[in-house]
């Protein structure tokens, strides 16, 4: 039928974020993005307004898959703060591991490209960090430490999740990623441990 979309919009969010995930915002270029989706400019901008709302598109994808997983990692340990961030970092590499997937983390490697975004797609982007660190945060809530102290460890957990992406897109082998996890949790047990 003429002027419908004959397409499915899920479909074609997924392949392109795999685009901006494997190539970063700055080189998925149009011509990747439709090749990767098998749309043309025309649809791509008639359906998504622009390439930066196609991308914020992509990444709320990506929170939506992966932040659940993340969110039911850290809540699955009520009380047990330490085991949260362990199951949480499980999580991280596991994903980190899945060949299915390109290198890395769409997330991290969009900040490391922010000063390229649009102002409306950092503030996005920045909303995303902000929800990651608010899940680690609550779930080092159950301890008795000092609040500054969880506030301190709380970005340390997510500075430590983002360097994981970076490693892993860098080629650095599994164990030394778990070895890296390994030490950021015993680093949570020792700070929040009496």
């Amino acid at each position: 039928m003429s002027g419908r979309k004959q397409f499915d919009i899920g479909a074609v969010v997924d392949r392109a974020m795999r685009v901006f995930w494997q190539y970063g915002y700055t080189e998925a270029t149009l011509d990747l993005l439709g090749t990767a989706t098998g749309l043309g400019r025309g649809s791509l901008y008639g359906t998504f307004g622009s390439k930066d709302a196609l991308f914020r598109r992509c990444l709320d994808r990506y929170a939506s898959i992966y932040g659940s997983r993340y969110e039911l990692a850290l809540t699955a340990h009520l009380g047990d703060p330490v085991r949260a961030v362990e199951a949480f970092f499980d999580v991280v590499l596991a994903r980190i591991a899945d060949p299915s997937v390109p290198a890395g983390c769409l997330v991290t490697q969009s900040a490391a490209q922010s000063p390229t975004l649009d102002e409306t797609s950092r503030s996005h982007l920045r909303a995303l960090l902000d929800i990651q660190h608010r899940r680690v945060r609550a779930a080092l809530a159950s301890s008795c430490a000092d609040p500054r102290i969880l506030d301190e460890l709380t970005t340390y957990i997510v500075a430590v999740t983002q360097s994981l992406a970076v490693l892993s897109r860098a080629g650095t082998p599994d164990a030394e990623l778990r070895s890296v996890a390994r030490l950021a949790c015993t680093t949570v047990a020792n700070t929040l441990t009496p």
